[in-house]
């Protein structure tokens, strides 16, 4: 305990916090990225004016919510306060668009990755760039706003992602990641691409508006590099008593893609990882690239820059947390009072015994581009001639948590011939141990596996990435997190089993059946 309260008194240890869909959460590790202590705010997003947005309140608060709680849990644990770092850093869901005038403040709502609101932008751009242009990327936002008449657009001096907001807040510099940078406009090796810069400006150049692309964009900077630190103004943001030092190195600030490779040891070409909450996505480190361009597949990179093929989906365990709230009801209906892990962990394991030849489910909270589905519309289909028990319809939740990925997932096999011998998986649908990593492993037909920080999530990513940058000693990332990060982490490893490959082929079969009977009622319905 003693030598604890030296390293945290002395500041020889590393923050990271991230913005996730549904929670705020600020870490403290020590020099070999154990984890000392944590904070979490919880929040959620709003549906307001055609949009999913959080507030800038919502923001302040809960990150200065979410680092009172760490500092709070380091208290209590070891008896003394936080006041300095060797290094900190951020990362938040990728992708969205936050626009902001020449004294920064914002002119629109925040919009997130979870909007299908850009369709007709991500079209047209796809098409003039001959590359995949994604609805959620702040470029297909920006567009779609200049298509739209949008106000707002003509006192656009800057655009940016949530992570670029939190460091801007925090450091004063407008800047990302490589790894968020290739969500806001595409690359071309470690700068963005000057080509579809230039196509972009022909395509605007009669809109009337007084800025180039070029000039709203946020700088660029690799995992590594250091230049930003905490401000003064930075501190009164985060930290509401204000005893955290300023002047703490804030490396650059990535999405949860990019921290969710680091935070699985894949970012070497060749490796692959998948992160699994609110949404889902897989990350593909390409080793060449893509012979054709998907609108199933986003072509991002990596924090130090390499090509990523990318699935990403909208939706992942939404629908499936809103199941096991209900059965919680139901518990304390009956006298109970469950624990939440221990219902999770009930349910998910009594879900092995169930059978999905007779119930597909679709966990649609919102869109879904892969599958063509325009907007949130879950449902269950069952056959009414067969029974279905609790452990069916469980099963059929986890099932549908991975079904969209597993289309996009497809593509890349079956057209591109890739995939990856082992999949690094990460996030909170791997809490309860085993039951979903070996459902994905049979969606897959790959091993999977998680190592023991995987519910860790971005938080920690962001702080092995401040860790980088001050600790790197020119290594290249994958080589560092090898040694320095994962040589003594421990991993669980699933390989696929015959029969749970031949039960997923048949739900994915169904599930594309119904996708047809989704498409059907949201035109009929116009949903």
């Amino acid at each position: 305990m003693e030598k604890i309260n030296e390293i945290i008194s002395s500041g020889e240890t590393y923050i990271g916090i991230e913005l996730g869909s549904t929670r705020i959460k600020a870490v403290l590790v020590t020099k070999s990225f154990d984890v000392l202590a944590s904070g979490i705010s919880e929040w959620e997003n709003r549906y307001e004016n055609g949009y999913y947005t959080y507030s800038l309140d919502d923001i302040h608060s809960g990150l200065r919510t979410a680092f009172s709680c760490l500092k709070e849990d380091i208290r209590k644990k070891y008896g003394v306060t936080l006041t300095k770092s060797e290094a900190l850093g951020v990362s938040a869901m990728m992708h969205g668009y936050l626009a902001f005038d020449k004294e920064y403040n914002l002119l629109t709502p925040f919009r997130t990755w979870r909007n299908t609101t850009t369709g007709e932008a991500a079209r047209e751009l796809s098409e003039a760039f001959k590359f995949n242009i994604p609805q959620r990327w702040t470029v297909a936002h920006l567009y779609q706003a200049i298509l739209n008449g949008e106000e707002h657009i003509k006192k656009i001096a800057y655009v940016t992602t949530l992570a670029g907001y939190i460091h801007y807040l925090l450091t004063g510099r407008i800047e990302v990641g490589i790894g968020d940078a290739s969500g806001i406009f595409p690359l071309d090796g470690t700068e963005y691409d000057s080509r579809k810069l230039d196509t972009f400006d022909r395509l605007i150049k009669d809109k009337g508006l007084n800025f180039k692309i070029r000039d709203i964009l946020p700088r660029i900077r690799i995992a590594g590099t250091s230049g930003a630190f905490l401000t003064q103004e930075g501190v009164k943001i985060l930290d509401r008593v204000g005893t955290l030092s300023a002047g703490i190195p804030v490396c650059p600030p990535e999405g949860d893609a990019g921290t969710g490779m680091v935070a699985t040891n894949s970012v070497t070409p060749g490796t692959g990882n998948i992160s699994a909450g609110t949404s889902i996505f897989s990350m593909l480190v390409l080793k060449a690239p893509l012979k054709g361009y998907y609108p199933q597949i986003d072509i991002v990179a990596t924090p130090d820059g390499s090509p990523v093929a990318m699935v990403h989906c909208n939706n992942c365990c939404g629908e499936l947390d809103v199941w096991v709230n209900i059965f919680e009801e139901f518990s304390r209906l009956l006298g109970n009072d469950f624990e939440k892990p221990t219902l999770y962990d009930m349910l998910y394991n009594y879900a092995l015994r169930g059978k999905c030849d007779n119930v597909i489910s679709f966990n649609y909270l919102s869109g879904e581009h892969i599958s063509e589905v325009s907007k949130g519309l879950p449902m269950i289909f069952r056959d009414p001639n067969v029974k279905m028990g609790l452990a069916d319809l469980i099963k059929s939740q986890l099932y549908s948590s991975i079904a969209t990925l597993k289309l996009g997932m497809d593509i890349l096999v079956e057209n591109e011939n890739i995939s990856s011998d082992v999949f690094f998986a990460h996030g909170g649908l791997f809490k309860v141990k085993d039951v979903a990593q070996q459902i994905l492993t049979n969606a897959l037909n790959t091993p999977v596996s998680v190592f023991d920080t995987s519910s860790e999530g971005g938080a920690w990513g962001a702080s092995i990435l401040a860790g980088f940058m001050v600790s790197g000693g020119g290594m290249n990332l994958g080589d560092w997190l090898s040694k320095k990060v994962f040589s003594q982490k421990s991993i669980s490893v699933k390989s696929p089993d015959a029969e749970g490959v031949s039960e997923y082929k048949e739900y994915i079969v169904n599930y594309k059946k119904g996708l047809e009977a989704i498409r059907f009622i949201q035109k009929e319905k116009n949903i």
